[in-house]
């Protein structure tokens, strides 16, 4: 080994070994009982991967690490999500910066062209990514979610469910976005507090001998005016005293004449605006469901670019064109924009004096969290799924814990929302996905199949007949919820799906919980069955929080705070960091290089896989949100360093090359017996803790067993056995330190693979093993409950007790490690004597100490210096003669006490100085604080010194 650990020099080449020796392959010999199986979310074809990725990929290599050695055959699926809206919202982007043409301007065999090189491209990004991060990916497997295999199946599942009635076609209102030139999912909507504009407006009654408040009209209330060409009635409350009388009679739509009904309506709220709603059933969600109720018509007002049609298109409740309604639209306002169509009625209405007043209102506004543009509501004939219905069985299964989530809380969340479940809209007006497989002839009759041949075979229809297929595309979630098995060769009866189906765990983010995990389980149950009915995707669901930054802001592109992984494995220079934010940013090139100077000023150094690895674990608590924190990446950096060296050590004074260690032969020590006891503890919890997939525990046991108790106690001890030849047999030592650290090797694997497996090849060099042999193929630790010996493990405590305090008392009193002093034992109990009595030698040797006594009357003028209350009351004392002249160094303590005083009194006045905190910037002004606060430290340190000094 070198001395210095250096992660880039080794994990590359160690992952082009781990592919070269085929470590990550799965098997067809063992059966599904010995297997373990975890579909990766697919992350999109967007763009590279970012640091939620990282922290999920991470935990599920830990899993497939951890169950190989085990001994399972193990499969960690990976594949990557065509991503259809923001795919195609990119691509578009992109095409129109280097042409300036819009998608209206060129076709989809070109657009297609450019996203295929787009996806070649990114692939390889993403994929180098997963290798950089040390993913035990059998890549020989990978899909993607547009692959002609994947495709088939997609069309196979829809067909399935088509032919078992749980797919329809209907004119329904959802939201649609302008921009995209597609209606979106509810859950796909970013909804806005926002000041808005209120108007309310005059609807004149019919009967001119109608009056409200002496007035012939009722005023209207409502933040988007425009829609009143889509109104078809007047809603009030049924128990509002107000309106009660005016139910069933007819007023006048504002500037149109159109004449609508005043109807009742329960979901009417008295309180909004006058209590007196317009309703327009095909632009408001609210009012279409009031329309469909009430059998009023479906009056649609905009073209699918938002723009006022030029006539309007209206329906009846049941979504058939109903021509008795008069379609006319002033021709000022036809193919005017939504906005722009906004102002102009507002002047006409305040010219025609049917304006009563304007008022500044809180409202919600949608979003879509794709585009940024705000959404319209919008009547369009659209394919949906009966999510309704499938969620009973995707219930059931959860309450019966045939499913089990991690942590528990997201189980109610999960059914809240599938008790309530509306059917999911399918389809997308995109030019990018899985193409609908669904034919029309001129008549609009509906035909479903393979292909057009296959239509026409199964329906009898000639060549004469002319066929046209939907241009519609499946929602990404659609292929997205089939994931599990298509991956593993369905519709064919693979292998893979016998040995590896229902796999065993999904780990995904809470916020994906409703758009991906509720609807596999809905399909993979209602599409794939075995012998006992329907089977689930998973067994379980590890649900992750949302990785933020320091300051607990949610990473996205547009703040410029995303963390590039592979720039905190590999490293980046402060310039390039800067150029790779504002590449998609150019606009906030300023605010950007500020943040980046101010957030790395040196760049990024390179921390290696292992070091984010081990971040990653140690931060995947519970909890929804989970703050990146560099300085812990920093700290898991040094613990990397600190086992690096430890190795070092170990191999280094290893003696005895090629044999095997049996511990069975080995005589032990308190201190062997505590380190082979902690060690059994260890993968107890160890094991306890991935079983709850608390991967942040995991992280704590290890760090805390290889830093605060085989380095800091274990190896040091050892260090000063093997250097003062304490045992006979120091070869036990050495064997004990190998054997102990082969454990650690093997426990730390999962979780930090590269410097594990660099360590585990140099100790198969000492055992003669010259060929490549992989720790993942290794067996994982087993717990010897006989080996825990509670005794030795307290012996530990005192002698750990009984060690700090030595120490201190040296560097209290600065006497070397080594000088020999005397310790003198007062009030000890049989325990302790008897333990000091059997490791007298060893105590002696490994503290530097003369001697270790029992206190009696002829040590009564010794000097007590400590007291240890805690070792069932012994005091410990320290006979200072010889060692120490008090006179001299209370006068030299006297001198570095009246300096420091000085120098305290300096700085206090100047952070006292309202001048100096008013002018001096932050930086100064906290380093002059911590220049005070470690002076405060050291005063007490040395007034405590001279205390015990007086007590001589």
């Amino acid at each position: 080994m070198k001395k210095n650990y250096n992660p880039l020099s080794i994990e590359e080449s160690l992952y082009k070994i781990w592919e070269q020796n085929k470590c990550f392959k799965m098997c067809y010999t063992k059966s599904s009982d010995k297997s373990f199986c975890i579909i990766m979310p697919p992350p999109n074809i967007t763009g590279i991967l970012h640091m939620g990725h990282a922290f999920q990929q991470t935990i599920m290599d830990i899993l497939i690490r951890y169950y190989k050695m085990h001994g399972k055959n193990t499969l960690w699926q990976v594949g990557i999500d065509h991503a259809g809206i923001a795919t195609q919202l990119l691509i578009e982007k992109k095409i129109y910066i280097k042409t300036g043409k819009f998608r209206e301007e060129y076709n989809k065999d070109y657009f297609l062209k450019k996203t295929w090189e787009w996806v070649s491209k990114y692939k390889k990004k993403i994929f180098y990514q997963m290798k950089r991060l040390g993913s035990s990916i059998d890549w020989s497997r990978e899909k993607f979610t547009l692959d002609p295999d994947i495709s088939f199946g997609v069309q196979k599942a829809f067909l399935i469910l088509y032919h078992k009635n749980m797919i329809y076609r209907k004119k329904k209102i959802m939201y649609y976005d302008i921009q995209l030139k597609t209606v979106i999912s509810d859950l796909e909507v970013k909804n806005k507090n926002v000041l808005s504009k209120m108007q309310y407006i005059k609807y004149f009654f019919v009967k001119k001998n109608i009056f409200y408040k002496n007035k012939n009209y009722l005023l209207i209330a409502t933040t988007r005016p425009e829609t009143i060409f889509g109104d078809a009635a007047i809603a009030v409350h049924p128990k509002d005293k107000r309106y009660i009388k005016y139910i069933g009679l007819k007023v006048f739509v504002p500037i149109i004449n159109r004449i609508i009904p005043i109807i009742s309506d329960n979901e009417i709220d008295m309180k909004k605006g006058t209590g007196c709603v317009k309703i327009s059933p095909a632009h408001d969600f609210l009012d279409y469901k009031i329309g469909i109720k009430n059998f009023l018509p479906l009056i649609k007002i905009f073209y699918k670019n938002g723009k006022i049609r030029k006539k309007l298109l209206i329906y009846n409740f049941q979504g058939k064109e109903n021509k008795k309604y008069d379609s006319y639209i002033l021709k000022e306002f036809q193919c005017l924009d939504r906005f722009l169509a906004r102002k102009k009625l507002l002047k006409l209405l305040k010219r025609k004096k049917l304006l009563k007043k304007t008022q500044i209102v809180d409202s919600i506004v949608p979003y879509g969290e794709r585009s940024g543009t705000i959404l319209e509501p919008m009547l369009t004939n659209q394919w949906f799924l009966k999510t309704s219905v499938l969620a009973k069985k995707a219930i059931s299964v959860v309450i019966e814990n045939k499913i089990k989530f991690f942590p528990k809380k997201y189980k109610n969340m999960y059914l809240s929302w599938m008790y309530n479940l509306e059917d999911w809209c399918i389809s997308r007006q995109l030019w990018w996905g899985h193409r609908l497989p669904i034919w029309y002839d001129e008549n609009k009759n509906i035909y479903v199949g393979k292909n057009e041949e296959d239509v026409r075979e199964k329906n009898n229809l000639s060549k004469k007949i002319f066929l046209k297929q939907d241009t519609d595309v499946l929602d990404t979630w659609f292929s997205s919820s089939l994931w599990t098995f298509l991956t593993l060769g369905w519709p064919k009866k693979t292998k893979e799906l016998k040995i590896f189906h229902p796999t065993n765990v999904v780990v995904s983010g809470f916020d994906i919980i409703f758009f991906w995990i509720a609807r596999m389980i809905m399909l993979t149950m209602n599409i794939l069955k075995n012998k006992n009915g329907s089977q689930i995707p998973f067994k379980h669901i590890y649900v992750t929080g949302l990785i933020r930054d320091e300051k607990g802001n949610k990473m996205s592109k547009s703040k410029g705070n995303i963390i590039d992984p592979l720039d905190l494995i590999n490293g980046i220079s402060l310039k390039k960091l800067i150029q790779k934010k504002i590449k998609n940013n150019v606009k906030d090139f300023s605010s950007i290089s500020n943040k980046m100077h101010k957030l790395f000023p040196n760049g990024i150094k390179s921390f290696g896989a292992d070091s984010l690895r081990f971040t990653c674990s140690a931060l995947s608590n519970h909890s929804r949100s989970i703050s990146w924190d560099m300085n812990r990446l920093q700290g898991y950096r040094n613990f990397c360093n600190k086992l690096w060296n430890a190795s070092f050590f170990v191999l280094k004074n290893y003696k005895r090359k090629g044999r095997h260690i049996k511990i069975a032969h080995m005589q032990f020590s308190f201190l062997d017996k505590w380190i082979l006891s902690e060690l059994q503890i260890l993968i107890q919890e160890y094991k306890k803790c991935i079983k709850n997939y608390r991967f942040d525990i995991v992280a704590y046991l290890i760090y805390d067993f290889v830093w605060n108790k085989f380095c800091d106690w274990y190896l040091e001890i050892s260090k000063i056995i093997i250097k003062e030849k304490i045992f006979k047999n120091i070869n036990n030592t050495r064997d004990l330190l190998l054997y102990i650290l082969k454990y650690i090797l093997k426990l730390s694997h999962p979780i930090i693979p590269f410097i594990t497996e660099y360590i585990w090849n140099k100790i198969n060099l000492l055992k003669k093993i010259f060929q490549f042999k992989s720790i993942t193929n290794e067996s994982f630790p087993v717990s010897h409950k006989e080996l825990i010996d509670k005794r030795s493990i307290k012996n530990m405590l005192v002698f750990k007790k009984i060690f700090i305090t030595v120490r201190s008392i040296r560097n209290l009193i600065k006497i070397k490690y080594n000088k020999k002093i005397s310790v003198i034992f007062k009030n000890s109990n049989d325990k302790i004597l008897y333990f000091l009595e059997k490791n007298k030698f060893f105590l002696k040797t490994v503290m530097y100490l003369k001697n270790i006594k029992i206190f009696s009357k002829k040590y009564q003028h010794c000097l007590q210096t400590s007291f240890i209350r805690d070792i069932e009351e012994a005091e410990l004392l320290f006979p200072m003669k010889g060692i120490l002249n008090r006179e001299k160094e209370l006068k030299k303590l006297e001198k570095k006490i009246n300096l420091y005083k000085k120098k305290k009194c300096f700085f206090k006045r100047k952070i006292l100085n309202k001048n100096f905190l008013k002018n001096a910037p932050k930086n100064i002004v906290l380093e002059q604080k911590k220049k005070l606060n470690i002076l405060n430290h050291s005063l007490k340190n040395l007034k405590d010194y001279k205390f015990l000094l007086l007590s001589l």
